[in-house]
């Protein structure tokens, strides 16, 4: 199998040939891991690629598949796993020196899901340091490079898991996402990210950012592809507190639900200062959406501003408390930059974080008054296009901001409420950089946000463009 057969693949695509024995799972996980050898180099996007386990697995797959022993979409489909998911037998190491040799002795849950469900983990992916970071820049194994430019960045902290779906090292891929982690990347590198309601999918085995504002989902090329992901990760786990009970639906099915009479409120504070380039895509997009059906009214939420801020402090405050024994004993093997904000977390008082706590109490009230009026939230992704590597600073509506606060501007307050989101490729600047759409629903409203994306890219060709590289 060659790169081109390589790129026409999407999840759902390759899961119909494999249940229908066209394809081996051994071909295509070989193919996947001979390109990795090559092209890995430059993009950076992987730190542990578990070949030899890989083909095993794909040896059984096989078998299984020809044996009539077929266990659904994800059976035999080489997928990545950012690295901070426990993999028993296989070091684990948060992009960090400190984590550089750890084995876990046991996999979590959602890589329990994963495997139980037949899919063949390729490799834990490229991360910024311990997920405290937007940039992916920061890493003990070297910054992650955009598959769209290699001169820019793909975004953090899950640039690795996005790089390799994008640049197609993987099929699809399973990141984490505290203040935009999953969707920063994808929308920074062409793909489709997915942030699920907080509790919807387990965490138990995955090294914490902030417990209050961590999320799993998947990345994907496409959304029916996200959608596969998301019914096999999504559910209850008593093992994490945080779990929730909410039934989970069949989201695959409920991609043909459409966007028709649905009523979108473009947040009108999130379109201020953006490039035009950017602005102009958002709001073709829009007018795409209005096109399918769809109610779109701009609409001022200048609350949304505090969720920024005191997203920012509920971070700062729980980084810092699961970090303090490190931070004692291992200050030094931090990056110089997680290593300035973990400290800058000690400074945080008790009644700033705990004022923060009731302020999004009242938000989320907020929110959910919105919601009474509207279906979804419709804002750009990420307000600028991928920066250089090194790039630090960038001029955004008169002011100089930093890239770091910048890229998680429109993602933040999203964490800091648990509500879904999903990041989509929605056009390209005249660079040929990816921009992204983000749509945000109702707390367990995935099924929907699903629907309203599904839609959208059955009538635009954006998440179907792949990299020159």
């Amino acid at each position: 199998m060659d790169d081109r057969e390589l790129f026409k693949l999407t999840l759902s695509g390759l899961s119909e040939l494999l249940r229908q024995r066209q394809v081996s799972p051994v071909e295509v996980t070989g193919a996947l891991l001979d390109r990795i050898e090559r092209i890995n180099r430059d993009v950076n996007a992987y730190i542990t690629v578990t070949k030899e386990e890989a083909m095993r697995t794909a040896k059984h797959a096989e078998d299984d598949i020809r044996s009539d022993r077929y266990r659904g979409p994800l059976h035999g489909v080489p997928l990545a796993l950012k690295d901070l998911f426990a993999t028993k037998g296989v070091r684990t190491t948060c992009g960090s020196k400190i984590l550089a040799e750890h084995v876990p002795d046991f996999d979590a849950t959602v890589v329990s899901k994963l495997k139980a469900a037949g899919a063949i983990i390729l490799g834990k992916s490229n991360m910024h340091e311990f997920a405290y970071g937007t940039t992916n820049d920061s890493s003990h194994f070297g910054p992650v490079r955009n598959p769209w430019d290699l001169a820019r960045l793909s975004g953090g902290s899950s640039g690795g898991s996005a790089a390799a779906v994008s640049a197609t090292l993987c099929i699809a891929s399973i990141g984490t996402d505290t203040g935009g982690s999953i969707r920063i990347p994808s929308a920074l590198c062409g793909v489709v990210g997915l942030k699920p309601t907080y509790g919807r999918v387990s965490r138990f085995g995955v090294t914490p950012l902030a417990w209050s504002l961590d999320h799993v989902g998947p990345i994907a090329k496409n959304t029916m592809d996200a959608a596969i992901l998301l019914r096999a990760i999504a559910g209850h786990d008593p093992r994490d507190s945080t779990s929730s009970k909410v039934p989970v639906p069949d989201y695959v099915k409920g991609l043909s639900r459409g966007i028709r009479r649905m009523r979108i409120a473009m947040l009108g504070e999130f379109l201020e200062g953006l490039p035009k380039e950017v602005e102009a895509a958002i709001r073709t997009a829009a007018e795409s959406l209005q096109d399918l059906g769809a109610v779109v009214q701009e609409l001022p939420v200048p609350k949304f501003r505090l969720a920024r801020a005191m997203g920012a402090t509920i971070l700062a405050s729980e980084a810092t408390a699961y970090h303090e024994d490190y931070l004692r004993t291992k200050s030094r093997d931090y990056g110089e930059d997680v290593r300035r904000r973990l400290q800058v977390g000690r400074y945080i008082l008790a009644v700033q974080y705990l004022r923060s706590q009731q302020v999004r109490r009242i938000m989320i009230n907020e929110a959910l008054r919105l919601f009474k009026e509207y279906d979804a939230f419709l804002t750009p992704a990420v307000p600028i296009t991928a920066p250089r590597v090194g790039e630090t600073f960038r001029r955004h509506g008169g002011r100089k901001e930093r890239i770091r606060n910048l890229l998680a501007r429109f993602t933040m307050p999203f964490n800091f409420l648990g509500l879904p989101a999903i990041s989509l490729p929605c056009g390209f600047s005249s660079r040929e950089l990816p921009i992204g759409l983000q749509l945000v629903g109702r707390p367990f409203g995935e099924e929907r946000l699903l629907s309203a994306a599904q839609a959208y890219e059955e009538i635009t060709p954006w998440h179907t463009k792949r990299p020159p590289i």
